[in-house]
C-alpha cells in the first residue's frame, strides 16, 4: 500500500509551512515535484527551496517529472480539463509505480491548501484507480490568508458573507448576485474590467506572502490600469505569475 501526503505549503514562503507539513515531507520516502514547461522553472525551484530548508538528514528522495499541459483549444473548458486530470493522474501513477512500486509514503508539495481551487485532490483519487492508495491532506495557509494579512484587512464585514469565485466566472457571470465582499483566485489577467467599477475597491497582491510580493489596492477604477502595467511587468521579469484580489462594493447609505 502506499501512503500519499498531499502537503500544503502556502504561497511557497518555507516560513508558512507547518509543523504538520513539515513532519509528512520528512516521513517520506519519496517526494514528487512536477516542472511545468519552459517559463515555469522558478515553480520546481520553489519546491526545492522549500525542501532544501525544511528536510532533515538522511532526506527523502525528490523526483521531477514533466507535466502534460491542458488543451487550452477545446471549446468545453470542462471536458477539456476532465481530459488533462486523467492525463496527470496516468503520470503520477507512473512515476509513483516506477520510484516506489506498490508501496512505500509519497509526499506532493501543494500551493496553497489542497481543497481550495486546486485540483490535486481530483487527481489523486484518480490515480486510486491505478494504485492502492491511501490519501492523507496536510492542510496549509491559503492565497486568501496571504492576501488579507499583507493588505492588513478582513476578509469580511461584520457579520456579513463573502464569496470566493474565479477569474473566469467573474469575466463572464459578472458580480455574484448578493454579494458584497468577492475574492478573486485563477484570474488570467485583468476580469476585474468587465465589472462597472464605480464604487468598488479592489486589494490585489501578485506572488502573495513570497518576498517578491507586490501590493496594490485603492479605488477600481483609478488603479486598475496600474494593477494591469504591474502585472505584465511581473510576468515579463519572472516568466509566470501568481496574483489573488479581494474586491468590495461600498455599504448602500
Amino acid at each position: 500500500m502506499i501512503k500519499l501526503d498531499l502537503v500544503g505549503i502556502g504561497t511557497g514562503n518555507p516560513r508558512h509551512l507547518t509543523l504538520e507539513a513539515i513532519d509528512a515531507l520528512n516521513a517520506a520516502d519519496l517526494i514528487l515535484i512536477p516542472r511545468k514547461g519552459a517559463g515555469k522553472d522558478d515553480l520546481a525551484a520553489l519546491r526545492h527551496r522549500i525542501c532544501r530548508e525544511v528536510l532533515d538528514t538522511p532526506a527523502p528522495r525528490l523526483h521531477e517529472f514533466d507535466l502534460p499541459l491542458r488543451d487550452a483549444a477545446n471549446p468545453d473548458y470542462r471536458a477539456g480539463v476532465e481530459d488533462w486530470h486523467d492525463a496527470i493522474a496516468q503520470v503520477w501513477a507512473r512515476e509513483i509505480r516506477g520510484q516506489l512500486g506498490v508501496s512505500g509514503r509519497v509526499a506532493f508539495l501543494v500551493w496553497g491548501d489542497p481543497s481550495l481551487y486546486d485540483s490535486t485532490l481530483r487527481i489523486a483519487q484518480r490515480v486510486t484507480r491505478e494504485l492502492p492508495l491511501i490519501i492523507n491532506v496536510v492542510p496549509g495557509i491559503t492565497s486568501i490568508q496571504a492576501l488579507t494579512a499583507g493588505h492588513a484587512i478582513p476578509v469580511n464585514e461584520i457579520g456579513e458573507p463573502f464569496t470566493v469565485t474565479t477569474g473566469r466566472r467573474l469575466r463572464d457571470k459578472g458580480w455574484p448576485a448578493g454579494a458584497q465582499t468577492v475574492v478573486v483566485m485563477l484570474d488570467h489577467g485583468g476580469a476585474f474590467k468587465a465589472l462597472p467599477p464605480e464604487g468598488i475597491t479592489i486589494w490585489w497582491s501578485a506572488y502573495a506572502g513570497m518576498p517578491e510580493e507586490i501590493r496594490i489596492s485603492g479605488p477600481l477604477k483609478k488603479v486598475s490600469p496600474q494593477i494591469m502595467d504591474t502585472r505584465e511587468k511581473l510576468r515579463a521579469r519572472h516568466g509566470w505569475i501568481m496574483d489573488i484580489y479581494l474586491l468590495r462594493r461600498s455599504s448602500p447609505k
